[in-house]
């Protein structure tokens, strides 16, 4: 009798495993709770249009020329929604703002294809064909940088315009690539991104979006973002994914940026913390022929919050440069280019 009870005790889990095992599914029962609220409380805004079976969200304004805004990681096209230049670019032109694939209530497949900066360039492209804006000017900011950047090259004769905020151009070392990449390994990041990453992303999202606008303030009306829509467990999966594309796809697109049939206008600002202003906007002026600077002077990341009518003020001047002459020309290498 003694040994059954010895055996019946050794096959019970332990108490600790019990406790986690128990936490885990409080923890996804929870998500799953605050992602279906978040999404009830924050219904689509826009219109949807559907190509290669896959549905993308966008917002149209106003009337005129096409302009194009593309976000950056982890937020969405809300992130525009809620600065000043939608509504005041929409008095002049059609604005047109996308939740890039796997943000807000776009789709992103995940049956194994990339969705680099090539490939979200390309649907969108024809996204834009289907809505009949052609030959827009197109806006990326951050990770929405490298998106227009891609659109551009591989549309040369589409893209009449070329407005890049706060972009990452040039591969560096990024120490915090590895931790942001995370919730995309599969199995381990399945199980994260339904349990524990979206808590921990919540928690930290206000010392995030103080240092993706520092050392400016955030505006109060940025407060109203909703937080639970950028950490629900599939926009997550995109976030970690493109963290861990960055590095690659800015090597890939840095061989080509002398190709660009359009001159951009590069802003940056001076104490961006997300992507040096030198190491990125700065060093792709330096090598392009004919494109536009604009350093803002103490400002951020987030630039079309913080500087609002600087970022039109080059909207308006991007039409207008003349595209550059292909000639090879030797660039020299900035210093530190590992660093962010």
């Amino acid at each position: 009798m003694h040994l059954d009870r010895l055996m019946l005790a050794s096959r019970r889990p332990p108490p600790w495993l019990l406790t986690l095992g128990g936490a885990t599914v409080a923890a996804a029962a929870l998500v799953q709770e605050r992602s279906r609220h978040a999404e009830r409380n924050n219904p689509p805004i826009g219109k949807f249009v559907t190509v290669r079976g896959i549905r993308l969200h966008y917002v149209d304004r106003g009337e005129g020329d096409p302009l194009v805004l593309l976000h950056g990681n982890a937020t969405g096209a809300m992130d525009f929604m809620l600065s000043e230049v939608v509504a005041k670019a929409a008095r002049q032109y059609r604005v047109i703002v996308f939740d890039r694939p796997g943000y807000g209530y776009s789709q992103r497949p995940w049956d194994g294809a990339a969705w680099g900066p090539e490939a979200q360039g390309d649907i969108l492209h024809e996204a834009l064909v289907q809505i009949g804006a052609a030959r827009p000017i197109v806006l990326g900011h951050s990770w929405g940088a490298m998106v227009a950047l891609a659109l551009a090259l591989d549309h040369p004769d589409f893209v009449r315009g070329l407005v890049l905020l706060g972009g990452y151009y040039y591969p560096t070392l990024r120490l915090d690539v590895p931790l942001a990449s995370i919730p995309a390994i599969p199995v381990l990041g399945d199980l994260l991104r339904f349990t524990i990453s979206p808590l921990m992303a919540r928690a930290s999202w206000p010392l995030a979006v103080k240092a993706m606008f520092a050392p400016a303030k955030v505006p109060e009306l940025f407060w109203r973002f909703p937080a639970w829509m950028s950490v629900r467990p599939s926009q997550l999966r995109a976030s970690a994914a493109e963290a861990a594309e960055m590095v690659p796809a800015a090597a890939r697109l840095s061989k080509r940026y002398r190709e660009l049939a359009v001159s951009p206008v590069i802003m940056a600002g001076s104490k961006d913390r997300v992507a040096s202003p030198t190491r990125h906007s700065e060093r792709l002026h330096v090598e392009l022929n004919r494109s536009r600077f604009r350093m803002v002077d103490g400002m951020g990341h987030m630039l079309h919050h913080s500087a609002p009518d600087a970022v039109l003020g080059a909207v308006a001047e991007a039409p207008a440069l003349v595209a550059p002459p292909r000639i090879p020309r030797v660039v020299q290498p900035f210093r530190n280019a590992m660093g962010g």
